[in-house]
């Protein structure tokens, strides 16, 4: 791990499948699941609901074009859900009044593939404040918040490539259309989970010749590129944003998330209180997990392969098993490991009737979906991102979102945790886009904690908080710059 300095202040996608035939590639999404947002209310017009976005040309009202969302008339909609995460966004905000006379990010094209939701928009909309230009697509299929990409591609702030129920051939197709563009080629990417810079090493590798950076939010991206770095085919800098304050915000989201907005209220209806739930993983997303079980009266059992992560997850009162032991009984199994095959069909066979199951890790890696895509299993629609699979002697489990990333496909995630990653991305694309040449080398770089301090300090007014002050006598006691840092980069 290498500390940073501060800049000075100073293809085949394009042949495309018929309708019919992209709605083949993946089960065919109900009306209720495509179009169904982050609010109760649904503002879809019904009439267009089977018409994919690729087969319709759609202009915003400057005549411009160069987007694929679902429905350009949800932009009003959007815009007043984007007006409101900016209210819980201060620091973002900050930052764009700031640094808008100075546009750090004049020249910049970033190339951004995230979750599409009003709190990513705000991002985007501070980044081109900035000076960028960017393109974007989703990096879930199902996050995507329909009213909100409409909002986008009509204030033209981000050129937008995204909408709630892509297919994955849609999924594809869409990082392709914001990275192949004629007369315009990305100078920075923004990712999250890693998909998009595989595309471009996969398809475009000579972009990276004039691709100054990488910032990445996701442990599965980071991991990505770290394998790339020790493989040594990681060609420009990155910087690994998920271990500054981000991996506070994955704790945060799920103690809020988990159970009380994302399963109980969005989806299965269900009371926690009593039911035995197994959570596979207890890094900070399982922590948070746990603790929201917990507070709503379930009996919790965790799983895990790292004994560090084992022993805090006993001393918080967890009892540590195997999943082959409790996988019988269990109410609720929720993976969030970042790794493949947590739970196999093998285990799936042997789940009660009514088990659910369901993803709070990056990828759709963690459940072996796959294996139930099979003629014996009956697969039901019971709502938007609820499934029941039914077997042959009728039993069934209540599969979410078809093992992805749960929280932003049922719900959403508290605007004001994330708008500490987005400020913490948006600096960091400013340090890599602004660092002289040969500052950064071809590896993947953490953020220094003084970065994470003045992100933490733009967010302390909102809750008129007020910070001691070292007396120069108590910093030359511990060997700190009163100003900061205050701890090592290493520092967790």
């Amino acid at each position: 791990m290498k500390k940073i300095q501060f800049a000075d202040q100073k293809q085949e996608f394009n042949k495309r499948p018929s309708k019919i035939g992209r709605r083949s590639l993946s089960r065919s999404i109900s009306q209720s699941s495509t179009d169904s947002y982050s609010s109760a209310a649904s503002y879809t017009d019904s009439s267009d609901d089977e018409t994919s976005p690729r087969d319709k040309q759609q202009k915003n009202s400057k005549g411009n074009g160069d987007f694929c969302i679902k429905n350009i008339k949800q932009a009003d909609f959007g815009r007043r859900e984007i007006e409101i995460a900016e209210q819980e966004m201060p620091a973002l905000m900050a930052l764009r009044k700031r640094a808008q006379g100075e546009k750090p990010l004049a020249g910049a094209k970033i190339v951004g593939c995230t979750h599409i939701t009003a709190q990513t928009a705000v991002l985007m909309e501070t980044l081109s404040a900035l000076g960028a230009q960017c393109r974007w697509a989703a990096c879930n299929i199902y996050s995507t918040q329909n009213e909100v990409a409409a909002a986008l591609a009509e204030g033209g702030e981000a050129h937008v490539f995204a909408w709630k129920g892509e297919s994955e051939d849609d999924f594809w197709w869409c990082i392709d259309r914001c990275v192949n563009v004629e007369g315009w080629q990305p100078n920075m990417i923004l990712d999250d989970g890693g998909d998009l810079t595989h595309w471009i090493y996969k398809k475009y590798p000579s972009m990276f010749k004039k691709i100054k950076g990488i910032v990445e939010e996701s442990v599965t991206g980071v991991h990505r590129l770290y394998q790339l770095s020790k493989a040594g085919k990681l060609c420009v800098p990155a910087m690994n944003v998920n271990d500054s304050l981000v991996v506070f915000n994955n704790m945060q989201c799920c103690k809020v998330n988990t159970p009380a907005s994302t399963l109980l209220k969005r989806t299965t209806d269900v009371m926690f209180g009593g039911k035995q739930v197994v959570v596979c993983g207890y890094g900070e997303v399982g922590k948070g997990c746990c603790a929201a079980l917990k507070a709503m009266g379930s009996i919790v059992y965790v799983t895990e392969i790292d004994p560090i992560c084992a022993l805090q997850a006993c001393m918080d009162g967890f009892r540590l098993v195997k999943l082959t032991e409790v996988i019988r009984q269990v109410d609720i199994v929720i993976t969030c490991t970042g790794n493949k095959n947590v739970v196999v069909r093998e285990n799936l066979d042997r789940m009660k009737n009514g088990c659910i199951v369901c993803n709070m890790g990056h990828s759709n890696t963690e459940i072996d979906v796959s294996s139930l895509r099979t003629p014996e299993l009956t697969w039901e629609r019971v709502r938007s991102q609820v499934d029941h699979v039914i077997w042959p002697d009728g039993k069934r489990i209540v599969l979410l979102a078809e093992g992805r990333l749960l929280n932003l496909s049922c719900s959403t995630v508290p605007t004001f945790v994330l708008s500490i990653t987005a400020t913490t991305q948006a600096l960091a694309l400013i340090e890599l886009y602004n660092a002289p040449e040969g500052r950064y080398k071809q590896d993947v770089y953490l953020l220094p904690k003084k970065m994470d301090e003045y992100v933490a300090s733009l967010h302390l007014p909102t809750f008129d908080a007020h910070l001691t002050e070292l007396s120069d006598e108590q910093a030359k006691y511990l060997g700190l710059n009163k100003n900061g840092p205050f701890k090592p980069n290493y520092y967790r």
